[in-house]
């Protein structure tokens, strides 16, 4: 495949090369050169910042909850009060 430099400096990537990295119309790419060669990269962090955000949590509700809910009970948690006790269903 090849690209052609324009009089600004741009080149326009094969349309197979955006189809298969997935990329689309203002999409960042990091510019390495290595050695001779030009190495283009997806920018994975705009990606992360851009999820940020989209999950809501129920009212009332803390990420320290949801993350005992998963994980269990951390070290230093305080015991729950009696009564709030979960059980699990695998125990006999």
């Amino acid at each position: 495949m090849e690209a052609t430099v324009a009089e600004r400096g741009q080149i326009t990537l094969p349309k197979a090369v955006r189809d298969a990295l997935g990329l689309t119309k203002g999409m960042k790419l990091k510019v390495e050169l290595e050695g001779g060669r030009i190495i283009l990269r997806k920018d994975v962090s705009d990606a992360l910042s851009r999820l940020r955000g989209l999950i809501k949590l129920p009212p009332g509700k803390t990420t320290d909850d949801v993350m005992r809910e998963l994980r269990g009970r951390a070290p230093g948690d305080p015991y729950p009060p009696p009564g709030k006790t979960r059980r699990n269903p695998k125990a006999k």
